[in-house]
């Protein structure tokens, strides 16, 4: 059985390699692949609170599909929605 001494290059070199693959895992980019959201999810892609979010969602701003007691948010609609309030809000700032 060989022994394998370790360095701080070594120890450096699988950190890199470890934070490369946590933040492929994390990454904001992992939302556009679902086509579906749950609420959760649309809270932290929005930074909003669930309150706000049902709020949304009773004023008729975002529309929603309940499943088995699960609500699901069509994640192309939310993105656009989002760019016509952007648009909204540059125009009433010029």
């Amino acid at each position: 059985m060989a022994i394998e001494i370790l360095t701080k290059q070594d120890l450096a070199i699988f950190k890199n390699e470890l934070l490369a693959e946590i933040k492929q895992i994390v990454t904001p980019g992992k939302l556009e692949k679902q086509k579906w959201l749950k609420s959760y999810e649309v809270c932290e892609a929005l930074g909003i609170c669930y309150g706000t979010l049902q709020n949304l969602r009773i004023n008729g701003s975002i529309s929603y599909t309940k499943l088995g007691g699960l609500l699901y948010y069509d994640y192309e609609e939310i993105q656009q929605n989002m760019a016509k309030l952007k648009k909204q809000v540059k125009k009433q700032l010029d």
